[in-house]
């Protein structure tokens, strides 16, 4: 059996996600001008998406065998998100979904930050694109008061 490898599985998930409810212009502005505040509402709304965290339901798999066999090898990683989040309860006792979930809430941040990151070089040309549409914006803007206060002198 190979190890699930929960980081490569949730950055595919993540980038789906995005790319689902984003278009191209909107990522490349997000990316540009609002990255911090997008990848907390990115963040916010990932941890309760059943196609990232599975959290909402309680499940990603919605199939203990398979929530069995990803956690399989990556009890390690199991290990962290409990002390992580404090323990305050028996994750163990809920069974391997519940198990799963929590590995996957558990990386959701550092992941995200990764594929955000990923999409930054990605989008590059984009990302300028959009930030170079604004730097116009302004130069258009500015070229009209200057124009309105010239007129105005006379």
């Amino acid at each position: 059996m190979e190890r699930y490898d929960y980081r490569e599985e949730m950055a595919k998930d993540i980038r789906a996600y995005i790319e689902e409810d984003y278009s191209t212009e909107e990522i490349a502005e997000k990316l540009a001008y609002e990255r911090d505040d997008w990848e907390t509402e990115l963040y916010d709304d990932m941890m309760v998406a059943d196609s990232v965290t599975g959290n909402a339901s309680g499940s990603y798999t919605f199939h203990t065998w398979q929530a069995e066999e990803n956690i399989c090898h990556n009890l390690d990683l199991l290990g962290e998100a409990i002390e992580e989040f404090g323990g305050e309860f028996d994750v163990l006792k809920e069974g391997a979904e519940t198990c799963d979930v929590t590995i996957r809430c558990y990386l959701l941040g550092e992941v995200l930050n990764e594929v955000l990151d990923e999409m930054e070089s990605d989008y590059e040309e984009e990302i300028e694109k959009a930030r170079n549409g604004e730097e116009e914006e302004e130069i258009e803007s500015t070229k009209y008061d200057i124009l309105r206060v010239d007129r105005h002198d006379i």
